[in-house]
């Protein structure tokens, strides 16, 4: 394969851009635009950490090209932390399914988030609004200070007026983690005024939600999740402008937080089936909600109208007795697997964030996650009805007026 052509990926996908392609076209033919000419079907992967050159003042120049704008290098690569033809791939396809110019790919989503601090820290623009919940590292790396930031914490409807002439960045999730918040993000988006606007968009996937058409101009996947989708890929990426992509591409060369090129292709594989995956376990998870909000050992269920994959409900009996129970869906951090896993947040995912503020932004200690899968779901029911126990509380879960499951995401505790 000649490593030109392999970073022509960027260049086709710029030429293919205006053509109207369904968002089921783009998961499967995005960041393969240039197979066919090469006599390829399946993505190559490069695993080469570094690249012969016999040019070196053409290298140099190169390179101080890279050093002065984060413009993704023209011509063959250089080294591994520069960037990967492989690795490539993966964020040219993930730009285009989430509608931006360009998208970098990191190690995981908190070297992905990371990366955005450092970004606007080095621009001297410390301090960041948020709304919780978040997901509890995120909640963990903002409130600790970590990477010198300092964190204002606020309701939707406060953005506004705790922006500072240092506001480097106003971060939400939606629908959040874990209780499944959702947000309007266009309204956050004209809040938020010429400060930049991250959301983490995990959940919702761009099958569900597309937050750069809402305004939001950073938008931030644990790609571990549904982009992998199979449970055997950590990485995170950041879909954006290129302007701010140069400056994340010049905060991974120098902090090393690269993506290993066999993640970057068994993710731009995981993106082919990600609207199959995400639709069907989403039809699972619609299902699964309505019976837990007709079920009297459950008193409440959080499912966003926008749907999804995820659940979140909280029990009458001890939370940790349905973990223990449960025999078909596993019991595990993380989601997005094409398995369902069930997890108590206050115990794992959101211990790290302190407990009054977890209790304040809806995290009960009663509350579990559920992911959603793919497997029958009334095998999945089974084995949740024997995981619930026997009949506890007086009366059946809080519905809407349409007898629907509430799914409201209430904060109460």
């Amino acid at each position: 394969m000649d490593v030109d052509d392999a970073y022509d990926v960027m260049a086709d996908a710029t030429d293919v851009m205006d053509d109207a392609r369904a968002l089921a076209t783009e998961a499967v033919h995005a960041g393969r635009d240039d197979l066919a000419r090469q006599g390829l079907h399946a993505p190559p992967i490069d695993l080469s950490t570094t690249y012969p050159s016999y040019d070196s003042r053409a290298e140099a120049a190169r390179i101080d090209a890279f050093a002065a704008n984060g413009a993704t290098l023209e011509g063959p690569p250089v080294y591994g932390r520069l960037g990967n033809p492989t690795v490539a791939r993966f964020e040219t396809a993930l730009a285009r399914l989430e509608g931006t110019e360009s998208a970098v790919a990191f190690a995981s989503g908190m070297a992905a988030l990371s990366a955005v601090l450092l970004v606007r820290n080095a621009m001297g623009l410390r301090h960041v609004v948020a709304v919780r919940p978040l997901y509890g590292c995120s909640d963990h790396l903002l409130t600790a200070g970590l990477l010198g930031t300092e964190v204002t914490w606020v309701d939707p409807g406060g953005i506004a007026d705790a922006l500072r002439p240092d506001t480097g960045l106003v971060m939400v999730e939606s629908p959040a983690n874990p209780t499944l918040a959702e947000l309007d993000l266009r309204a956050i988006a004209h809040a938020c005024g010429t400060v930049a606007l991250l959301a983490d968009n995990t959940f919702a996937t761009p099958v569900l939600q597309r937050p750069a058409g809402q305004g939001v101009r950073l938008v931030l996947h644990s790609a571990t999740k549904y982009l992998g989708g199979h449970g055997d890929v950590m990485a995170g990426v950041v879909a954006c402008d290129e302007e701010f992509a140069r400056r994340l591409r010049q905060v991974r060369f120098a902090t090393g937080g690269v993506l290993h090129p066999l993640a970057g292709y068994l993710l731009l594989r995981g993106l082919a089936t990600l609207p199959v995956r995400v639709r069907a376990a989403s039809a699972n998870a619609a299902e699964l909600a309505r019976r837990l909000a007709a079920d009297p050992r459950v008193t409440r269920v959080h499912y966003p109208r926008l749907g999804g994959a995820m659940i979140a409900f909280e029990v009458f009996g001890d939370p940790h007795q349905v973990i223990s129970g449960v025999r078909l869906i596993t019991p595990a951090v993380s989601l997005g697997s094409v398995d369902t896993l069930i997890q108590h947040p206050a115990s794992i995912s959101h211990r790290i964030v302190d407990a009054e503020d977890r209790r304040m932004s809806g995290v009960s200690d009663r509350l579990l996650r559920l992911s959603v899968g793919l497997e029958d779901v009334e095998d999945l029911w089974r084995d949740l009805e024997r995981a619930l126990g026997p009949g506890r509380g007086s009366g059946p879960a809080r519905r809407t007026a349409s007898g629907r499951p509430n799914r409201s995401v209430s904060t109460e505790g």
